[in-house]
């Protein structure tokens, strides 16, 4: 996992193929079951750390604190996105 909200929506969704899977034995979808649940606490957790993140950077921008040269240089790196330009 690279860390990025990309890559934990492909988790995400790689989780629910495995739950998907019409060849799981009642204990291999228990067992995912479990995995998935565990999974969704943490990615839930995640998702607010972004969301606060973002949140954060809206506040800034809309009271005009200073970002320095660029608008990215200073933005958490959670919320960079590949080839996207301050």
């Amino acid at each position: 996992m690279k860390n990025t909200l990309e890559d934990l929506n492909n988790h995400l969704f790689e989780a629910m193929e495995r739950l998907n899977n019409d060849d799981l034995t009642e204990e291999g979808l228990e067992r995912e079951l479990k995995r998935a649940e565990g999974m969704t606490k943490v990615a839930g957790q995640i998702i607010q750390n972004a969301e606060l993140a973002y949140k954060t950077m809206v506040h800034m921008n809309k009271y005009r604190c200073e970002y320095g040269d660029s608008r990215e240089a200073n933005a958490p790196v959670m919320l960079i996105m590949k080839g996207s330009k301050g």
